[in-house]
């Protein structure tokens, strides 16, 4: 989740699905979408916060560390190296190195550059292909989840393919951000990705970059007087969209209704909590932070139109972060029945740090609890209703997953 200092006071805070991902759970996979940095989804949840915690299980760590050594690593390489180097791209690396020996794959340094490509991934804004990129239990460089009619959905990929070359570069020690940095590129110019799918079939996909610019939410009514709302990811519009959404839904009568969460790598922690709110009663916990700054719960707003209509929420592999806290929320609080397979179990958040020069620094400070004072993860959530859809159902567009969601509120 990431949190501002702005933010703070409005008590909003930003939640990212899978490792990446302010404060993102994220999260973060790292959010990446290929659009543009890369969230690791199930990176979790972020808060976006420009402010260091009051305190921290580090504080026996030296106020100033002892530079001498890096000075003659410094000195090596400036007398031996054999290529051009400038000042900001050593300082730039070596604050990227602070960042990654804390060995926590969600934890990550972004320069200026890459701070302001995380923000427009945050909010659905971007260039590339269209998919949320992550690391998985092996360091392997995954797809979290292509996004539907985009080119990495059109052409094919998959979540959890594991992107092993892009452009034929090997991406073995590249991280999400790094890789999905790679992966973008200007409308119309074309990206190569290897790929092990199952960890035996291994694929070739050449794709086609897209400017993209998307709503997190969209909705239609299905047969059955059923309001489907679909959230892409919980973005800066999101529950405003959302909340006109529900409105219309109650407007129209609508028996029952379907939220889809598949394939949504998490965003923002108070669009998290204010979608949640929309079937829950004002204090209804939605979920409960512990970590750098002591415990946190985030509860239901109480405007809830949709209170007590029969729902159906959609999960899967992609479903990570503020969606994972979403479908969490609303089936521990009985608000809603769980259909699909097990989300991506992203966990912990992030907090986002202004470091004054535009550039920023991702670092974990909590985990994250269900109402039910479960941490998922590495585990995610569980459906009520296991549906799985095959390659050919996909092939063939047969959405399982949505009919038997139609069935059960059908009943």
């Amino acid at each position: 989740m990431i949190q501002t200092d702005s933010d703070k006071a409005k008590g909003k805070v930003w939640q990212l699905v899978p490792k990446q991902w302010g404060r993102l759970g994220l999260g973060l996979i790292v959010l990446v979408m290929v659009f543009a940095l890369g969230l690791e989804v199930g990176d979790g949840q972020i808060h976006l916060a420009f402010t260091a915690p009051t305190a921290s299980v580090n504080g026996s760590l030296p106020a100033q560390l002892d530079y001498s050594s890096v000075t003659k690593v410094y000195q090596a390489l400036k007398d031996n190296y054999n290529g051009t180097l400038t000042s900001s791209q050593l300082l730039d690396g070596m604050k990227a190195g602070l960042a990654e020996a804390t060995q926590d794959p969600y934890t990550e340094y972004f320069t200026a550059s890459q701070a302001k490509d995380f923000q427009n991934a945050l909010n659905n804004s971007f260039s590339g292909i269209g998919a949320e990129l992550g690391k998985d239990a092996s360091g392997n460089l995954i797809v979290v989840s292509p996004i539907k009619g985009f080119p990495a959905d059109r052409a094919g990929l998959k979540p959890k393919d594991a992107i092993v070359s892009i452009n034929g570069e090997d991406t073995s020690n590249l991280t999400a951000d790094v890789a999905a940095a790679k992966i973008r590129g200007p409308k119309g110019t074309t990206v190569t990705l290897k790929i092990v799918r199952d960890d035996t079939d291994t694929l070739s996909f050449t794709i086609t970059r897209e400017d993209i610019q998307l709503p997190s939410v969209t909705t239609k009514t299905l047969d059955g007087n059923i309001g489907y709302m679909q959230i892409t990811s919980f973005a800066d519009d999101t529950a405003t969209l959302a909340e006109k959404a529900a409105e219309s839904f109650k407007q129209a009568g609508v028996k029952g209704i379907i939220l889809d969460l598949r394939g949504n790598p998490g965003g923002r922690l108070d669009a998290a909590v204010d979608v949640s709110s929309l079937w829950l009663p004002s204090g209804d916990t939605v979920v409960t932070e512990k970590g750098t700054n002591g415990g946190e719960s985030h509860t239901a707003t109480g405007d809830n139109p949709l209170l007590n209509i029969p729902t159906v929420v959609l999960i899967d592999g992609g479903s990570a972060s503020a969606s994972e806290i979403t479908a969490g929320a609303l089936h521990d609080n009985k608000a809603a029945h769980l259909i699909g397979v097990q989300s991506y179990g992203k966990g912990v958040v992030q907090q986002l740090l202004d470091l004054g020069d535009g550039s920023e620094l991702k670092v974990t400070i909590a985990s994250w609890y269900r109402p039910n004072g479960q941490n998922i993860q590495k585990k995610g959530i569980a459906p009520d209703q296991a549906v799985q859809m095959s390659d050919a159902d996909v092939a063939a567009h047969n959405d399982t997953q949505l009919a038997a969601a139609e069935a059960y509120l059908q009943q």
